[in-house]
């Protein structure tokens, strides 16, 4: 009898597991076809490092060194790209996508079985064995199928999200299986422990955003546990108190010690069009968005870009700051009043609030993305799951059975609808045009989704003039450029689509750039702008006034905080079509000095000392580049150095002053 019912039992649990990965995959196969997207582009398309023609500790230390999106390149990340490059072939977003769809899937059965155990250490009168699993495979079916998850999982540079995540879930679910054997008795200290410094720093190598499992663990503790090694044992373990006040105090006060004082630096915020202080205004309203975008989720606010945020310049401007500060203190005092009564409404809050705290404080990030709430959802799922749980067991207990499919009812309700939704989109994505079209519609004050469209259009025109796709771009990217808040990056896509085509180029764009830049702090797109632009016309792709786009560069590197991407670009615009080949080292040496630890701009600046004959300091930068050679990741480029250096071979024409 007991052999059939833990077989009965397996079965239950393969069958519910095969469930949630085809409907997953059910709803989100429609969008592999949409190609890459976005950051997409610098992290994967645009980056050879993870681009590998062999596998070899040369080219996976370059792959796993190489992302810019962070100044810990997170390796793991990169090197997955990597692997789905060589194990394709080369750039396959299709098969990319489907890794990101795996990895979604593996992560909702983690959240499965985390369910499940904090739902058997919290049983009620109306909890079994089987209704728990039940609940547990409902609630992680939820969260799988959730919208505002969905860019963590198609947006295919968000593998780093999802797969820092993956380590999160491996540690809790570890930690809490752990600690209920814990606490009947077991021991297991320093395995619980281990499960929460491990995962931490194993998932920090695909996004920073793992290192907040300590805190997650100290929630479970505190509400779950509450420090007590067995159940029937009043007070608590102060091993595990000291234990979270070393795990979260010690990286705090190192972190506040290598960010703090560049915080509190206006040239840290030089590149944002907001402060310190309108951030942390304005996140109160942006979390307050967050929760409602994850329990009833609508297109016009899952819009991906959420450019045209209005933001919080003081508690009255506008009063919802107010209102959205006093609220989160509002649910927050309730989640600590009922910790004791409901203890998993009050983990999934908390769990929520602390998921946000890297993201939504103080960091210099952009206000507002999806994607952030990947592991802040699960908590939300968890509260809502246990409100209407508990629901559930007040309607039996006080003689309402007849009600009490209501919570159920509200259950599958949200969860269809998050489905309808999320299907939606995943189909929107399965085309470059699509999903920029409906992205448009969602965000119609966006500039950025209006910049998308344009840009969607243009590729659709294959620059043939006389396609009808070039009067649309023509139309979304004049709206873009008039929006408010708008980059330079309308107007350069109108002079790349005009200079492609061999049609005169207004001067109102150029006029309207050079305005932006001079008006607005530089960012990272406008420096990409002028790199597409440089490279487009050193390419002869295009057919402009060089002089304008000079002018345009200088106004830019006028400002404060110029990037050292900008000035490396300036510089081989200068070297290849200015022909001013002092300026171009100079930029080359500035770009160096502004970055050190990034070897591609002292390769580029050995290469044009090299040409100049400048043998000593060239040598110099070939030592430098020697010791960043990490893994063998630069053989190649300091092997090419070395053999001009030896001939002292110029790599292009011989400069010259003019």
């Amino acid at each position: 009898m007991m052999e059939a019912l833990v077989s009965k039992a397996k079965w239950r649990q393969l069958t519910i597991i095969a469930t949630l990965i085809a409907i997953t995959v059910a709803v989100y196969a429609p969008g592999l076809g949409g190609g890459f997207f976005f950051d997409d582009y610098p992290n994967i398309v645009d980056n050879p490092q993870v681009q590998p023609h062999e596998l070899s500790i040369g080219s996976l230390a370059a792959a796993a060194l190489s992302s810019p999106s962070s100044e810990l390149k997170r390796p793991l990340a990169s090197l997955t790209f990597a692997l789905d490059y060589f194990m394709n072939g080369g750039l396959n977003a299709a098969s990319m996508k489907a890794t990101n769809i795996a990895l979604h899937a593996i992560n909702g059965l983690l959240v499965y079985l985390l369910f499940a155990a904090l739902f058997r250490l919290d049983r009620n009168e109306t909890y079994t064995e089987k209704t728990g699993t039940f609940i547990a495979a409902a609630a992680a079916l939820a969260w799988l199928l959730l919208p505002i998850n969905l860019t963590a999982v198609l947006y295919v540079v968000q593998r780093m999200e999802s797969l820092a995540n993956l380590f999160v879930l491996i540690g809790l679910l570890g930690y809490v299986r752990t600690r209920e054997r814990m606490q009947r008795g077991e021991s297991g200290l320093l395995r619980a422990m281990a499960w929460i410094v491990v995962p931490a720093l194993l998932g920090t190598m695909a996004k920073e955003t793992s290192i907040l499992l300590p805190l997650y663990g100290l929630c479970v503790e505190a509400f779950v546990f509450r420090f007590q090694w067995r159940q029937d044992l009043p007070g608590k373990d102060r091993r595990l108190v000291w234990f979270y006040a070393l795990s979260l105090g010690l990286p705090f006060l190192l972190g506040m010690a290598w960010i703090g004082p560049g915080l509190l630096d206006a040239r840290t915020w030089g590149t944002r069009d907001f402060t310190l202080q309108t951030r942390l205004l304005s996140e109160a309203r942006v979390v307050i968005n967050y929760i409602g975008w994850i329990l009833v989720p609508t297109p016009d606010h899952l819009s991906f870009y959420h450019d045209d945020f209005t933001q919080s310049t003081g508690w009255l401007s506008p009063p919802s700051t107010l209102f959205c500060t006093v609220g989160l203190i509002v649910i927050v005092s309730m989640l600590w009043w009922i910790r004791k009564k409901a203890p998993l409404i009050c983990l999934g809050g908390f769990w929520f609030f602390a998921c946000h705290t890297l993201t939504g404080t103080v960091l210099p990030l952009e206000l507002i993305y999806e994607h952030r709430n990947y592991f802040a959802s699960i908590g939300i799922v968890l509260a809502v799951t246990e409100v209407l749980q508990i629901a559930f067991a007040w309607l039996s207990r006080n003689g309402y059975s007849g009600l009490r499919t209501v919570p159920l009812a509200i259950g599958v309700a949200l969860t269809g609808w998050a489905a309808a939704l999320s299907a939606q989109t995943a189909q929107a994505w399965g085309t470059p045009l699509s999903l920029a079209e409906e992205l448009a519609a969602r965000g119609p004050t966006s500039p950025r989704a209006q910049y998308e469209l344009g840009r969607a259009y243009i590729i659709a025109s294959h620059y043939k003039p006389d396609s009808p796709y070039v009067a649309k771009a023509g139309e979304a990217l004049e709206r873009a450029a008039a929006l408010p808040g708008s980059s330079i990056l309308p107007e350069q896509a109108l002079v790349f689509l005009y200079g492609r085509m061999d049609l005169p180029v207004r001067q109102s764009w150029w006029t309207s750039m050079r305005d932006k830049l001079s008006r607005r702090p530089v960012t990272v797109q406008d420096d990409s702008s002028l790199l597409a632009l440089a490279s487009c016309i050193e390419d002869d792709l295009c057919h402009f006034d060089a002089d304008e786009l000079n002018d345009t560069f200088r106004t830019a590197l006028g400002k404060p905080g110029a990037s050292a991407r900008l000035k490396a670009a300036y510089g081989a615009f200068a070297a290849q079509i200015l022909h001013d080949y002092p300026l171009a080292l100079e930029m080359a040496d500035n770009a160096v000095a502004s970055a050190p630890n990034e070897p591609a701009y002292r390769i580029h600046y050995a290469r044009l000392l090299i040409a100049r004959g400048n043998v000593d300091e060239a040598k110099r930068q070939l030592n430098a580049l020697d010791k960043m050679n990490i893994g063998g990741r630069l053989d190649r480029d300091i092997s090419s150095l070395r053999s001009q250096l030896e001939t002292r071979a110029p790599t292009a024409q011989p400069m010259r002053d003019d």
